[in-house]
């Protein structure tokens, strides 16, 4: 008998991810067409799943935190090389992951004294953004949304994946 490992996976249509992070649906179009979120595709509907979901949130607090579009792309690749993963499975554990910059250098630390450390020796101002709280503050959302009935339930779809 062979076993398959199931994974039900909820996605969300662009009015859901418009809904629940305050985008633009110009600027959700626009980092599609760039290569910076690439949702799934059902005919000409865009699929966001909870990973392009939790990586949509993060680009959104590092733009309203002053980061322009070329250094978010900067952000995100330096989080696939360190991790070779997806944004919301790095920080899906149990450690909180803090991102600071100074606007050249990236620091990811999970170490409170780590990042006091940067923090105090820093020569100018420093951005920092919890990687962690802000998925954790998607996935809440996305959770008061469904049990208030906001989010549509016709279009989150569940999508059986064999592993």
């Amino acid at each position: 008998m062979k076993h398959f490992d199931t994974k039900v996976q909820v996605s969300f249509t662009s009015r859901d991810v418009i809904q629940l992070t305050g985008i633009t649906p110009r600027q959700l179009q626009w980092w599609d067409e760039r290569g910076i979120v690439v949702p799934a595709r059902a005919g000409h509907r865009r699929l966001y799943s909870m990973e392009d979901l939790a990586e949509v949130a993060v680009i959104c607090e590092l733009r309203r935190k002053g980061f322009s579009l070329q250094r978010v792309r900067k952000v995100m690749r330096f989080l696939q090389r360190e991790f070779s993963k997806r944004l919301a499975e790095t920080v899906s554990g149990t450690s909180e992951y803090h991102l600071l910059t100074d606007g050249k250098t990236l620091y990811l630390e999970t170490s409170p004294r780590q990042i006091v450390d940067i923090l105090k020796n820093a020569r100018q101002p420093m951005f920092a953004i919890c990687l962690s709280d802000t998925v954790r503050q998607v996935r809440a959302e996305i959770r008061a949304k469904k049990n208030s009935g906001n989010v549509a339930s016709g279009s989150s779809r569940k999508i059986k994946q064999a592993s």
